[in-house]
């Protein structure tokens, strides 16, 4: 076929839809020499908004991918036995559906930290390998959680110092300047990390080992997790649910270097509720124990807890052991003379930059502050910050964690960082 201006042939071997097919037509019309009707057939194109992607690391700030400040939900489940009627009750429904705004914020404030927990500890449960130091693990995790949250303070931004505990050190371990400890092919490593939006705080912890012989320990500690969050629920007595969560755990075994050992869960350390700007609930906090006790507290509609378990090799019991690394300020704190200059402006940093929210001293070395060990001391002796050192059992034992934070709304119970994870 000649081709003549007014004969329009479509370039060969394009698979072309009809909006394409007629922007193909234009352009060959417009070669050819078309009328300025041609010029206005013409379409753009539409260019579609790409979505974000997140960084690897997580680098780009959570508002960029829910601009409209809502937040995913997390892991809904429904209570249990006598409080099974509240998932289709039309009071509790209509109770969460006229929510106060107050109320709203910290819905999201809290599946925003859930959110970044998610990512950060994704990013580190695939990238922490025996080679490495607890620092390097430890200011990636928290530079990750400062950069989503888009906030370093009291604003958002890490909720606690994370935690490196390593074989029997059970918790309260994170790495202070200077610390050389790299981790270890047979190490077994928790990993225990906090995130808080507007003091929010969001708990989640994991375990990880790379030798097989401690699969049954993290799996004994996990299921008794599980099991705590499971027959959580209001009105549920925390001594009843401590017994629940030691039947489970205390019905796994290990075999290291063919002998058996029984997993213990660790008396002493307990789940809790989680306040704002107080992880352990401050003085009203409430505790979820690990073995079965006469407690009868119950759990309330509202209650936000952190529900953690730590199981061991080794007797189930912990000291302090070390040097510290976890401080926070009393929330209610002593109107006392401070002797020491030093103490008087380490505590005003301590006010401003965390308020009551726990802390460690590469934050404080971070924030530029020199020669304050004294100054910290001091506060201490003073009643006016608590220290929390390393907690150990027997040496030669090994230790894990697992750890999730729920909410008890009305109609059902949120387990708001439970992830694909775990």
């Amino acid at each position: 076929m000649a081709l003549t201006a007014d004969t329009v042939v479509a370039p060969p071997n394009l698979d072309l839809d009809d909006e394409d097919a007629n922007d193909v037509e234009d352009d060959v019309a417009l070669e050819n020499g078309a009328t300025g009707e041609a010029k206005k057939k013409k379409k753009k194109k539409k260019t579609k908004k790409k979505k974000p992607e997140q960084s690897d690391p997580p680098r780009i700030g959570l508002s960029k991918f829910f601009p409209d400040g809502n937040y995913p939900v997390g892991e809904i489940q429904h209570y249990k036995d006598d409080n099974a009627w509240r998932t289709t009750s039309e009071e509790k429904r209509y109770l969460e559906k006229t929510l106060s705004e107050d109320a709203q914020q910290t819905y999201q404030s809290i599946r925003k930290g859930a959110e970044i927990h998610r990512l950060v500890r994704q990013h580190a449960r695939k990238t922490i390998r025996p080679g490495m130091t607890l620092t390097e693990i430890a200011e990636e995790i928290e530079a990750g959680t400062r950069a989503l949250a888009e906030a370093d303070g009291l604003d958002g931004g890490v909720g606690f110092p994370t935690g490196l505990n390593i074989n029997n050190c059970a918790a309260h371990f994170s790495p202070n300047a200077g610390d050389t400890t790299v981790l270890q092919m047979g190490d077994v490593l928790k990993v225990d990390i906090g995130v808080h939006i507007r003091g929010r705080i969001c708990d989640s912890a994991f375990t990880l080992s790379w030798d097989p012989s401690y699969d049954n320990l993290l799996k004994a500690v996990e299921a008794a997790t599980n099991t705590g969050i499971r027959e959580a629920g209001i009105d549920v007595r925390l001594g009843e649910l401590g017994g629940l969560i030691q039947e489970t755990m205390e019905s796994y075994e290990v075999e290291i270097g063919g002998k058996v050992y029984p997993v213990k869960p660790i008396q002493g350390l307990s789940g809790h509720t989680i306040t704002p700007y107080q992880i352990h609930g401050g003085s009203t906090g409430k505790s979820v124990p690990l073995v079965k006790t006469k407690d009868q507290t119950k759990m309330e509609e509202g209650d936000y807890f952190a529900i953690e378990t730590f199981g061991s090799t080794g007797r189930g019991r912990c000291v302090e052991n070390g040097d510290c690394s976890h401080y926070a300020r009393v929330y209610d704190v002593p109107n006392v003379p401070l002797r020491l200059t030093t103490a008087t402006s380490l505590l005003k940093t301590i006010n401003k930059n965390f308020g009551t929210l726990p802390f460690c001293r590469r934050y404080l070395d971070r924030l530029g502050e020199s020669k304050y060990l004294l100054g910290l001391n001091h506060l201490v002796a003073q009643g006016v910050v608590d220290s929390f050192p390393p907690l150990y059992d027997q040496i030669g034992s090994k230790t894990a964690q697992f750890e999730h934070t729920i909410l008890l709304r009305p109609t059902c119970k949120e387990v708001v960082s439970r992830g694909d994870d775990f």
